[in-house]
């Protein structure tokens, strides 16, 4: 998964937002999916905007990889194509 919510709001929340992340490749691109190369990542991955969660802060393994600036901008645009 990849969380989208800032540190202090899970940090406060106990709780953080997250959009699922996939190792297949979908059918479906932008603003759907949105391939994610994230260094760290053990697999090619994409993030799932269609597939938005929150989840207690307990349930989060470690850290993995983090995604750029540029990425996490792309998510929250294809986020806000989907809701509009």
């Amino acid at each position: 998964m990849l969380v989208l919510s800032a540190d202090v709001f899970n940090e406060r929340t106990g709780t953080a937002v997250v959009v699922a992340l996939t190792s297949r490749e979908p059918r479906a691109g932008f603003p759907l999916s949105f391939e994610i190369h994230a260094a760290g990542l053990p697999k090619r991955s994409w993030a799932l905007m269609g597939q938005i969660r929150t989840f207690s802060t307990e349930r989060l393994g470690r850290r993995l990889a983090s995604a750029s600036e540029e990425e996490l901008t792309r998510v929250i645009e294809g986020l806000n194509e989907i809701i509009e």
